[in-house]
């Protein structure tokens, strides 16, 4: 009995033994593959979800997920990849797509993955913009557009109906007026409607205010400025008269627009759908989301969207798994995920289509808003920002006449484009 325990235990030992040896061998078999995105607490926690998912339908890879401030992200980014390091499957915003593709940050999707067909039938038309001579270079899990927040609390103070946001430029200005609080000195205690042109009030001008008075931001072959004329003019006069006649609104306060928002500081602000995880997290924060306001019956919004591409560092069996993770990412099962954890909108249109998602009470406003969009497309995202948010300067700063700042952010930006397309 004993030698037949004894051989029992021997044959277990030995099964055990190959157990560790095969799971070692596992592991060592293992790819490993990195992904980097900025820091936005919303984003870290969907990617990780779908990063879990993902291993566990694919117990061959293994996804390190790297997140990196704001501020530091581009940098750090040119300086891994080029050399060797950093990430397999990297995110960056489309406007970049120009900068990644010179810095040779980026290699083309495999078409036999990523069918361009495929992607023209199932995706929003503005991802097309990451296509350049018939090859993808990158793909989004979401898209994005603008839309209204407003405070239903500070409207009722205010005596205003809490379910009736403006829909007019008008309306806005008329309800920001009596939504305006200031001390008998003069500081601003509440904001009518919070500003912020580093945020996405630059975008709200260039593709929407300047389309609403008549206007075109820039040419059809996107190669000349065309807003330097009076229609420029006047989106310019009428944004920046919110802080110089009306008086309802401040640059800087509370640091930021999203802060004003959160703090209950401000009754309205512009944003775009990725802020509604954060105001939900808000305690005591009650708002509600409606489309932009048109102006004489002129709808227009802005389109954007955050997207991923695998890096030349993956080959090999790196790119095969990044492949494999970005096609996951990717999915429609995906983009419900992202849109409930984040706020951001399905880029495939049969998802954020759905009527559960199209009425929804806050984010099928962005969903409405996409059928008249516009995706600006950059040549140099960063210095074309700067453009607008040096005009607006310009005339609440230096009190230079709108069209003359107007006159002087076209030539500006002409440069710009001139020196990208002269290339």
């Amino acid at each position: 009995m004993a030698a037949r325990m004894g051989r029992m235990g021997a044959w277990l030992g030995a099964i055990l033994g190959m157990a560790v040896a095969w799971s070692g061998a596992a592991r060592a078999q293992a790819v490993e593959i990195e992904y980097w995105q900025y820091t936005f607490t919303q984003r870290v926690e969907a990617i990780d979800e779908l990063i879990k998912q993902f291993q566990m339908a694919n117990p061959g890879i293994r996804v390190k997920h790297t997140h990196v401030p704001y501020d530091d992200f581009r940098v750090k980014i040119a300086a891994a990849i080029p050399a060797g390091q950093g990430p397999d499957v990297v995110q960056l915003f489309y406007g970049w797509l120009q900068d990644y593709l010179k810095a040779g940050l980026l290699q083309p999707l495999p078409a036999d993955a990523f069918n361009p067909a495929e992607i023209e039938k199932e995706f929003f038309p503005i991802v097309q913009q990451m296509k350049l001579d018939g090859k993808y270079y990158a793909l989004p899990t979401a898209v994005r557009s603008l839309a209204l927040f407003w405070n239903k609390k500070l409207f009722e103070e205010a005596g205003l109906n809490p379910q009736n946001p403006p829909r007019t430029l008008d309306e806005l200005i008329d309800m920001a007026k009596k939504l305006t609080k200031r001390s008998p000195a003069g500081d601003l205690l509440q904001a009518g409607i919070a500003l912020d042109m580093g945020g996405q009030d630059h975008q709200w001008l260039r593709e929407v205010l300047i389309r609403q008075f008549g206007g075109m931001p820039y040419s059809a072959d996107k190669k000349t400025v065309a807003y330097a004329n009076d229609a420029g003019a006047q989106a310019l006069t009428w944004y920046t008269d919110l802080v110089t006649k009306h008086k309802v609104s401040q640059f800087g306060f509370l640091t930021d627009a999203q802060s004003a928002f959160k703090a209950g500081k401000a009754a309205l602000t512009i944003d775009g759908s990725f802020r509604l995880g954060a105001f939900d997290g808000q305690r005591g924060l009650e708002y509600g989301v409606a489309e932009l306001p048109a102006h004489q019956g002129v709808k227009s919004n802005f389109a954007s969207y955050w997207v991923n591409g695998i890096t030349p560092k993956a080959t090999g069996a790196k790119r095969d798994a990044a492949v494999k993770f970005l096609k996951f990412i990717t999915t429609p099962a995906a983009m419900e995920l992202w849109l409930a954890k984040v706020g951001e909108l399905p880029a495939r249109v049969s998802v954020a289509e759905k009527d559960a998602n199209k009425n929804n009470a806050k984010y099928g406003a962005f969903i409405r808003g996409l059928a008249y969009a516009y995706a600006t497309d950059f040549v140099n995202e960063s210095a074309q920002r700067k453009v607008m948010i040096d005009m607006v300067d310009q005339v609440v700063l230096k009190n230079t006449a709108p069209k003359q700042a107007v006159a002087m952010a076209a030539a500006e930006e002409q440069k710009v484009l001139d020196g990208f397309f002269k290339k």
